[in-house]
């Protein structure tokens, strides 16, 4: 119940009518560098403290355990010396295009002596340069709003943290992961913000501390407002005549990749009515869409009407030619953004959680999980919807690990995108559907 605690000063401080902080890599602060932070009697101990408000090993915890304190490092391995020679690049490590990801890659004028790059995606890649906040704290003497006044980043706010990874692990007006980039052979990108919020090693510690001083947002909130961060981003970028065309065609990677490869030999396509299309048709990548159809059904279906009603329209106008794509993009992430403040002041509760798990296994049903990309949000949503009734108490742990064991068969069939089987993945849907107890 701890994650709910804080939420009426949440939704009151986070409506959507806070003006949106700045990224800290496009921040004006002189970043000091990980080494400003790692000291022994900062966030450098071996063990957490006895009887501290905060961990205190938070750096050890980051270069043992998180991968991004390794992300500088992938960009001298074989994979990426293999892209940046197919992109044409002298290398990885030095190339602007892998380093704004890769690492803090502020602008020289913004790095002190200490700082250094080969650091990777280190504390100010986050947390914000912290030449302005850094002494009142480590003085002890200063409030969170205090260090946040003075440029800290907001990561407990899920709005701003869905800004924040989000530019990232998928790209944003500076910086974005494009097809070309995928054909050289960069992975592709998959993200969820509750998800990966719940997997990233934890170097702080929610508890009745914690709470007075930061926002707790339920995980259901976190999904649903990385969901719609999410449709945003990707509309505002197809809108974007910089990053939504390559050339004569469209930016392939906001399109579903199994549209185009998969086996020519397998039989597999199947009408899906949200789309109106027919065989052949390069289709968008619409799981976040799908996603939120299914949340504004509870939440705001006044919204999730128009929103169904203009991504149906969008998909004609990319795929048949009616009507002007990037007027029906920039609709969709107008009302993407408005659910964003919808979803931030919603107060999620017990009903709404059991109706989305509902919502989502209707959809399935329904054979809108016939694409990879949305069958692999799916399995990320129902996890956590499922955590989130375990910790409402609608359900006990026994469910709980059933529910998880019906899951993990959704996870083996959305393991490989490349032999992803609509079939096996239906199959494993009526398991999970199976596993929940009437509530």
């Amino acid at each position: 119940m701890i994650r709910f605690f804080a939420f009426v000063l949440f939704a009151a401080l986070f409506a959507g009518n806070a003006p949106a902080a700045t990224l800290p890599h496009y921040g004006t602060d002189v970043h000091l560098g990980v080494a400003s932070c790692a000291g022994s009697t900062c966030h450098g101990a071996v063990e957490p403290w006895k009887n501290s408000t905060v961990l205190q090993n938070e750096y050890v915890t980051w270069t043992r355990r998180d991968k991004h304190a390794k992300a500088y490092e992938v960009l001298l391995n074989d994979r990426s010396k293999r892209i940046a020679r197919n992109l044409g690049l002298p290398d990885a490590h030095t190339a602007q295009l892998c380093l704004d990801c890769h690492a803090d890659n502020v602008a020289a004028d913004k790095r002190s002596k200490q700082f250094q790059v080969s650091d990777g995606v280190g504390c100010e890649s986050c947390h914000g340069g912290a030449a302005r906040w850094l002494g009142i704290h480590v003085s002890g003497q200063s409030t969170h709003q205090d260090n946040l006044n003075l440029g800290m980043y907001p990561t407990a706010d899920p709005v701003a943290r869905a800004q924040l990874c989000l530019s990232c692990h998928f790209g944003d007006e500076r910086k974005f992961v494009t097809h070309r980039l995928m054909g050289a052979g960069h992975p592709r990108m998959s993200f969820e913000l509750d998800t990966f919020t719940a997997i990233q090693p934890a170097h702080y510690r929610v508890d009745a501390d914690y709470a007075k001083r930061k926002t707790v947002a339920p995980g259901v909130q976190t999904w649903a407002i990385g969901q719609a961060m999410a449709l945003a981003q990707s509309m505002e970028a197809l809108a974007d005549p910089k990053r939504g065309r390559d050339g004569i065609f469209p930016e392939l990677v906001l399109f579903d990749c199994h549209a185009c490869h998969h086996s020519m030999s397998e039989l597999r396509w199947q009408p899906r009515s949200s789309t109106g299309l027919g065989p052949g048709a390069v289709r968008l990548n619409d799981a976040n869409a799908i996603m939120l159809a299914a949340i504004t059904k509870r939440v705001a279906p006044e919204l999730g009407q128009r929103l169904t009603q203009q991504v149906t329209a969008l998909h004609a106008a990319v795929s048949q030619g009616r009507g002007s794509a990037t007027d029906g993009a920039k609709s969709v992430a107008e009302i993407a953004r408005q659910l964003i403040s919808r979803f931030a002041a919603h107060n999620f509760g017990r009903e709404d959680v059991q109706a989305l798990l509902g919502a989502l296994l209707a959809q399935g049903r329904a054979g809108e999980f016939q694409d990879y990309a949305a069958a692999e949000q799916a399995t990320m949503a129902m996890s956590a919807l499922a955590a989130t009734l375990r910790q409402l108490g609608a359900i006990d742990d026994k469910q709980h690990q059933a529910i998880t064991a019906a899951l993990a068969k959704c996870y083996d069939a959305t393991q490989k995108d490349e032999s992803y089987k609509p079939r096996a993945f239906a199959e494993a849907l009526a398991g999970v559907e199976a596993a929940l107890p009437r509530l």
